[in-house]
């Protein structure tokens, strides 16, 4: 039997660190804790070395595609291919960060929506029958999709969009926000919530395409929403810990052989979402 391995990006603090936490402890395999910064990551393996936990570490930056395909042909070189992906690496500004909305929801939509879509071009043709992939999305994207207009929700929520289409969706909404035209162009006013809206429906249409493509390979992929967490990211008044933002995350990734669902859904608390 080849060694099976699971992926968690952005790994090396907050909820990514506690998914390689629990993964460590309950999955058969090889875990990957990876970052962009090298000498970070190492500390967060050291750190959870000291707990008895053995992640391996490689150094992935999401936002630079050489780092994608440099870890994608590592993983398919050593295991043949990639058992666990989690898409956990994002970004979100402060509330009171200075900077213009435009310039906000460029950088976010680049690593929340642009790069994490990197990541599923390259790793997707990796995953290996009965694997499972989990997109660390955010209920705001639900929020953010019911504060749109009624078209643009329409094909949010539409079976048949399809990627290009989706991307262009986003892109669109970087070029109006820098013109200061997103509101009247029917978008919510949140480039964070926009991003993670645009995720959880990449997800559906991934989710569609492998049943299509690959329909005999027992592949599970979903978003989800780990909840409000204490992270840097999030801040110190949020009311889960890590470990308990890592939960829903770990369930997905860890669905038993042959089940067939959640598949193509936004998943929180365990449980599938309206969207």
């Amino acid at each position: 039997m080849s060694t099976k391995v699971a992926i968690v990006t952005g790994s090396n603090k907050g909820i990514g660190f506690a998914i390689v936490r629990a993964l460590c402890k309950q999955f058969q395999g090889d875990v990957y804790l990876t970052s962009r910064d090298v000498s970070r990551g190492q500390a967060a393996v050291e750190s959870l070395a000291s707990e008895g936990l053995k992640p391996l570490f490689h150094q992935l930056d999401i936002n630079d595609l050489n780092s994608i395909t440099t870890a994608a042909a590592f993983f398919k070189e050593r295991y043949g291919g990639v058992d666990i992906l989690i898409n956990n690496a994002g970004i979100a500004f402060k509330v009171a960060d200075p900077a213009p909305f435009g310039t906000q929801a460029e950088v976010t939509l680049k690593t929340n929506f642009f790069a994490t879509r990197d990541m599923l071009t390259h790793f997707m043709p990796l995953i290996k029958a009965g694997g499972r992939v989990v997109n660390v999305s955010s209920f705001v994207g639900s929020r953010t999709l019911n504060q749109c207009s009624p078209e643009l929700q329409q094909r949010f929520r539409s079976e048949d969009i399809t990627e290009d289409e989706l991307a262009g969706l986003m892109q669109r909404f970087v070029e109006k926000a820098k013109n200061g035209e997103h509101k009247q162009d029917g978008w919510a006013d949140t480039a964070y919530g926009v991003s993670k809206t645009g995720l959880t429906t990449l997800s559906m249409i991934l989710a569609r395409r492998l049943s299509k493509e690959r329909p005999n390979d027992g592949i599970l992929l979903n978003a989800c929403c780990p909840g409000w967490v204490r992270t840097d990211m999030a801040g110190s008044k949020a009311p889960k810990s890590p470990d308990e933002g890592a939960v829903t995350p770990v369930y997905l990734a860890l669905l038993p052989a042959g089940a067939t669902e959640p598949h193509g859904r936004f998943v929180s608390e365990k449980e599938v979402q309206p969207w």
